[in-house]
């Protein structure tokens, strides 16, 4: 199974339980990158326990063509020596040994094979995950704010706001009317400063006329 596939249950399997509790988005998101994170360090760990297996097959190989090449000197000793029967014998072990590290050999090549993919999907895992990080504030962010848009919807249709501006028009009519009450109770009563002020304006008024009767006098005199 790919890293993928098996980080993809995951995630719909915690996301189905989610939404099933009707969990916020918020934790959604922490548990999404929470699992990424986490599948990608096991990855990590799956792909370094890979690099030493295949450091040790390598050593394996390396072991089993040296010791081909010995049997290959026993062999030509023996010959050497005319010991043809040594010399078979040898040249069986050698045969051993070659096959054992050709088929080491093949092994290591679909290990290399693995590797690459391990590689490859840890590359795109981190790339993800980094996309994930970015997205995150601007999900809670959008989160937050369809909320409060929400509460207020809320709060509007409940007619709370309507019953608050009503409570106030009754405290505007109620000032109105102490208003009323006291320009009332001035009608009628006049002030010291105010009985000056209107000695001062007929003052005014009889300074005209008088202007004005002159003017005419003026006139006919003409």
């Amino acid at each position: 199974m790919g890293v993928f596939s098996r980080f993809t249950d995951i995630i719909n399997s915690n996301i189905n339980s989610l939404l099933d509790k009707a969990e916020d988005p918020e934790k959604m998101v922490r548990l999404i990158i929470q699992e990424m994170e986490d599948t990608l360090v096991e990855v990590r760990s799956s792909s370094a326990k890979t690099l030493a297996d295949k450091k040790e097959l390598s050593r394996q190989i390396a072991r089993y063509q040296k010791d081909a090449e010995q049997w290959q000197e026993k062999a030509e000793l023996a010959l050497s020596k005319g010991r043809d029967d040594l010399a078979r014998a040898a040249l069986v072990e050698k045969k051993k040994c070659s096959e054992s590290a050709e088929a080491m050999e093949d092994e290591l090549t679909h290990v290399d094979d693995h590797i690459a993919k391990l590689q490859d999907e840890i590359t795109q895992l981190q790339d993800k995950l980094a996309d994930a990080k970015a997205r995150q504030k601007a999900i809670i962010m959008r989160e937050k704010t369809v909320s409060s848009r929400l509460k207020v919807k809320r709060n509007i249709d409940s007619g709370k706001v309507d019953d608050a501006l009503s409570r106030f028009d009754r405290y505007e009519r109620k000032i109105d009317d102490l208003e009323a009450q006291v320009e009332a109770q001035d009608l009628g009563s006049k002030s010291l400063a105010d009985e000056i002020a209107e000695l001062e304006g007929d003052e005014k008024i009889d300074d005209e006329l008088a202007q004005l009767k002159a003017k005419l006098d003026n006139k006919d005199k003409k």
